[in-house]
């Protein structure tokens, strides 16, 4: 038998305690990715206990059909925006960028929609109240440029429809109002 060389031996020995190391180390991982059972607590949810509730959303298809209505309403007055609705939450149900919209359109009409469903206000609304009270706009998330409508159910915000690119806020707010105005049809 052929002895090896030192390089061979060295570098032999240290794949081989990788290999050992690695593992150790998935097992010690897999072992501490189980967690230890925990004592389970049952709890009654139900609306008597008043400990649950139920909140109203909109389906994608109806926040599509939104979008796609404030989109339509932009493109006859050929202008190039984009419209995001989210939920409640402020989470994206939808995004559609027009043919032609800049790049800033896309985030501000999420902003847009975010901020009036937060406040369940108009963001053109909104941006008056920024003369009492400047750091509004420092709510992170928040734009306070006309552009955003809250879509309600029983007088309670439950989505908020952004639109941004038009060359004035109160055209994004038309645009957004078009978007919310097809969900009642």
């Amino acid at each position: 038998m052929k002895k090896m060389s030192l390089r061979a031996r060295v570098l032999t020995g240290t794949v081989a305690g990788a290999a050992l190391a690695a593992g150790t180390f998935g097992a010690v991982s897999a072992n501490a990715a189980t967690p230890a059972a925990a004592p389970t607590a049952v709890v009654k949810a139900d609306a008597k206990n008043k400990n649950t509730t139920q909140s109203t959303h909109l389906t994608v298809e109806a926040a599509t059909k939104a979008a796609q209505a404030a989109l339509d309403a932009a493109k006859k007055e050929n202008q190039r925006v984009s419209v995001a609705v989210v939920d409640r939450n402020g989470n994206t149900i939808v995004t559609l960028r027009g043919d032609g919209a800049g790049p800033q359109a896309y985030e501000s009409a999420e902003k847009k929609a975010y901020t009036a469903v937060s406040w369940n206000a108009p963001t053109s609304e909104l941006v008056k109240r920024l003369e009492q009270a400047p750091n509004l706009k420092d709510i992170p998330g928040t734009l306070f440029l006309g552009g955003g409508a809250p879509v309600t159910a029983k007088d309670a915000p439950i989505a908020g429809v952004g639109v941004a690119g038009a060359p004035s806020g109160d055209l994004d707010e038309k645009f957004a109002q078009a978007g919310v105005a097809a969900l009642g049809k």
